[in-house]
């Protein structure tokens, strides 16, 4: 029998060293603390029974969650790393974190491999070998490939795939490619024997599939006509996933292609979650128990505590070069997220100094794939092996360098222009009058803050520009039936807007209260949540008897590539402000509708959607009432240690309000702030709901936010129109979060004509 080589035995023992510093560290943490962290995890999350299962089986405890640094960054893959000679033991670390956390471990590379020749077929040009690979503890693991070997003068770049991607393999083909194939997919799956052979490993599903890859590369390695310097291994969606996780355990893979592998393998959970609308932790592992291992779902609405990210995994094929293909509206994935891995991996391999190794592939349409992008990704590998000159330009759809828009756009503040402040500046307020003067500077910093808007005409709604149905089908918009029924509206600047709303109003003939819904960011699908449980949230408010007005925010569903040079188009202007001005125009069409009472049109922000609401209720009277749910915490507390990444977020992250990113380090010298926006809708009735285990916007904070807006609303005796909803629950809008939403919006929108 082989023995393990000196530099496979280091390999598995920095990883089984890093693993036994984690468990180490498992141990030494409070116990209490730990099991009282299990049964709020149970309490809060969905059923799963495999999950459940595991739990009883391991004896497994959640780490204590307080004693973990939270990071709502992307945690930095060259952390503790200053030259090139660093990467390879700063690989290892990540890898053992990856495979703690989210893969399983993994046994060595066998050294009784044997190769059962199955059958030989020669075709055109070709020859067509089916075999079947033996190996592990009496040879129990068994893994069947099929290799497509051309004609002539050899050896050939390989291109490795899985069963179900049989097609890709002809392209391949035809490229000059010897292609291997195996079963590693859901359409053949011979991985379950891995357990069978190697008992002793808890990996999950996706990690066997993965190391199935370098079983192949192990026979291809005794093929005199394959080129085992030249293996490019891909995938598409969970394969992407297996692909990714295959390049980083094995690093004879050559060049990765990662195809919509969207949560679980290119995108990171920090930034790709429920509280995206997008497949989160939860989601995954609920749906998919066994496609990672069981510890992953203890991080879900605690992503920022996950020692490591998926943008790592990423990174951990770095200096080999790496193509991540995704779609625009692709609903498995964020092309904002997407951008994030890229711009984070792209450090290391800029470090490494394989800057142009690592690429974005963008395509139009959704989950699916052509021949034409099947070539494109012969291009990519034809570039890498020198074979070809295909041009792969480097190309980013969202803003995102701060320093390049402060350059461009020549704005410049000075936070010391501006006074210390807390949010106890309503305090003191002793009439309405001192209100109403204090609201006029408020709404002047608002708007010097959103930046300058370019001039705007009123557009009341019409029909033309609606979207297409092959549109609709892509952005996934229901299919209203029976109960409901839906009305296309392009408003604002050349904007398609939906309303929903039951269809037995129609007949009556009755004006209905409204919701104006604003979305998270949701990049792939917009106004519609590309994963749920339950139904979507606009659907639910228009079977309770509320008419439904929804669009796509700029950068999100059909409207992503808007967002893509914004500040060069508009460099004093803000996203904020265009979101903002949006919803604006929404209201302007809203009110001109028969079916909509001017009176009571509510506005329902989530996330993004919650800050871009808080905007609109501060400069507009129209609205009856606000509900922001998980909206932003105050500026001037958000310091960047004390929540979720500081004001930065809202200013460089994301560069909704690159203004804010002045007053980085000078918080309190912020002209506005939250309970200040809410303050301008006194005395109607404003909500805050703030679930308890919300990473991004803390309970204490807010709750400094909302006794900060109480003092205007006592003005008016109104202070009961001013509430915090604090359920127990973490960043989401399922079925439980819209019921909340939806007794609120209940209670206040309820009158003779409402429907009951």
């Amino acid at each position: 029998m082989r023995r393990p080589t000196a530099g496979r035995c280091v390999l598995m023992g920095t990883m089984l060293a890093g693993i036994a510093l984690f468990q180490a560290a498992l141990a030494a943490d409070d116990l209490g603390t730990r099991r009282e962290n299990l049964e709020q995890l149970r309490r809060v999350l969905p059923q799963s029974e495999e999950w459940e299962s595991w739990l009883d089986e391991s004896g497994e405890l959640p780490p204590d969650f307080d004693a973990m640094p939270s990071v709502s960054a992307l945690p930095d893959p060259l952390e503790g790393g200053s030259t090139k000679a660093d990467w390879p033991q700063r690989r290892e670390q990540l890898k053992a974190e990856f495979h703690q956390w989210i893969l399983g471990s993994v046994p060595p590379r066998p050294d009784n491999l044997e190769a059962v020749v199955l059958s030989e077929e020669s075709q055109t040009g070709v020859l067509v070998r089916e075999v079947e690979l033996r190996f592990g503890a009496g040879r129990k693991g068994r893994l069947w490939l099929v290799c497509y070997i051309p004609q002539g003068e050899g050896p050939f770049p390989v291109f490795l795939t899985q069963e179900n991607h049989n097609g890709w393999a002809r392209v391949a083909l035809q490229r000059g490619y010897l292609c291997c194939v195996y079963a590693g997919s859901d359409s053949r799956d011979d991985t379950d024997s891995f357990l069978k052979a190697y008992p002793e490993h808890d990996w999950s599903r996706l990690t066997r599939r993965a190391w199935a890859a370098g079983r192949c590369i192990d026979y291809l390695e005794t093929l005199p006509e394959a080129d085992t310097a030249r293996v490019a291994l891909t995938g598409h969606s969970r394969n992407g996933k297996l692909s990714l996780i295959a390049s980083a355990i094995d690093e004879r893979v050559g060049v990765v292609i990662s195809s919509s592998s969207g949560a679980g393998g290119c995108l990171p959970t920090r930034f790709y979650s429920e509280q995206h609308f997008g497949e989160g932790i939860e989601n995954i592992t609920r749906v998919f128990p066994d496609w990672f291992h069981p510890r992953w779902r203890f991080f879900v609405g605690r992503e920022d505590r996950l020692p490591i990210d998926l943008h790592e995994l990423v990174a951990l094929s770095a200096p080999r070069p790496c193509l991540l293909s995704i779609a625009y509206n692709d609903g498995v994935e964020s092309a904002w997220a997407m951008e994030k891995t890229y711009l984070s991996a792209k450090r290391v391999y800029k470090f490494l100094g394989a800057e142009d190794s690592l690429r974005i592939l963008w395509r139009a349409g959704g989950h699916e794939t052509s021949a034409a992008v099947i070539e494109r990704y012969m291009d990519w590998c034809d570039v890498q092996f020198g074979r070809g000159d295909f041009a792969f330009p480097e190309r980013l759809l969202y803003p995102h360098d701060w320093e390049a828009w402060r350059q461009a756009s020549g704005v410049t503040i000075n936070p010391a222009a501006s006074p210390e402040r807390g949010l106890d500046d309503t305090a003191a307020l002793d009439s309405q009058a001192a209100w109403t003067a204090m609201k006029g500077e408020v709404r002047g910093a608002v708007e010097a803050m959103l930046g300058v808007a370019p001039p705007k005409v009123v557009n009341p709604g019409g029909r033309y520009g609606e979207q297409p149905d092959h549109i609709e089908d892509l952005l996934r918009h229901p299919k209203t039936g029976k109960t409901l029924k839906k009305d296309d509206i392009v408003f604002g600047e050349y904007i398609n807007g939906d309303l929903y709303s039951p269809r037995r109003a129609g007949k009556s003939g009755q004006r209905l209260p409204a919701v104006l819904w604003l979305h998270p960011m949701n990049s792939s699908h917009g106004y519609v949540a590309a994963y749920r449980r339950g139904e979507n949230a606009f659907s639910r408010f228009a079977r309770a008897g509320f008419a439904v007005f929804c669009y796509d925010q700029i950068g999100c569903g059909r409207r992503v590539q808007e967002a893509e040079t914004f500040y060069e188009r508009y460099p004093q202007w803000s996203l904020m402000g265009k979101m903002v001005r949006d919803a604006q125009s929404a209201l302007d069409a809203m009110v001109g509708l028969d079916s909509v009472d001017p009176d009571r049109i509510y506005v329902v922000g989530y996330g993004m959607g919650a800050m871009v609401g808080q905007h609109l209720c501060a400069l507009d009277d129209r609205p009856a009432g606000l509900i922001a749910v998980c909206g932003p915490p105050p500026f001037r507390l958000d310091t960047g240690d004390a929540t979720g990444g500081g004001i930065t977020r809202w200013s460089h992250r994301h560069l909704y309000l690159p203004r804010l990113g002045f007053y980085a380090g000078n918080e309190n010298r912020v002209p506005y702030d939250i309970h200040l926006l809410a303050g301008c809708m006194a005395p109607r009735p404003v909500a805050f709901v703030t679930p308890t285990l919300d990473r991004e916007a803390p309970l204490p904070l807010m709750k400094q936010a909302v006794d900060a807006v109480k003092p205007v609303y006592a003005l008016w005796g109104a202070e009961d129109q001013v509430e915090q909803l604090a359920p127990e629950d973490y960043n989401r809008f399922g079925p439980e979060m819209q019921a909340v939403v939806l007794d609120w919006l209940r209670k206040h929108a309820s009158s003779e004509r409402s429907i009951r």
